[in-house]
């Protein structure tokens, strides 16, 4: 098969929201989740097939946008997407400003639009 399937990190502390998003992307990409932003720098250390991360904004102990700060500077070539249940705020507005993440998508989230978003990450890489 020479049709590369996408590796996915999605990042949530909540389980069940784990649980859904691997549930309505397994088919399409290959996903592994990740409960904390700690947890998340492990799983790409462990997964360097790892492409695109999506993550929560609001997590204990690291938020969204410190995770990928911290995960940017390790692996740089990866798409990062923060996923709030929130408008926009100054701290994403300027994330994206500065590159830090390709965009952001509120909750409940959009299949179709993190497909998307996500099929778009994958020709960037390429």
């Amino acid at each position: 098969m020479t049709n590369k399937i996408t590796t996915v990190l999605y990042v949530d502390d909540e389980p069940i929201n784990t649980k859904l998003f691997a549930l309505n992307f397994k088919n399409l990409f290959n996903v592994l989740t990740a409960d904390s932003g700690f947890n998340g720098l492990d799983r790409l250390k462990e997964h360097p097939e790892i492409s695109v991360v999506i993550s929560d904004m609001k997590m204990p102990g690291m938020n969204g946008i410190e995770f990928i700060s911290q995960a940017k500077k390790e692996f740089p070539n990866i798409i990062f997407f923060i996923l709030t249940g929130y408008e926009i705020t100054e701290e994403i507005a300027d994330a994206i400003k500065i590159n830090l993440i390709n965009k952001y998508f509120q909750k409940p989230f959009n299949l179709k639009e993190i497909e998307s978003s996500i099929n778009q990450a994958q020709e960037l890489l390429h």
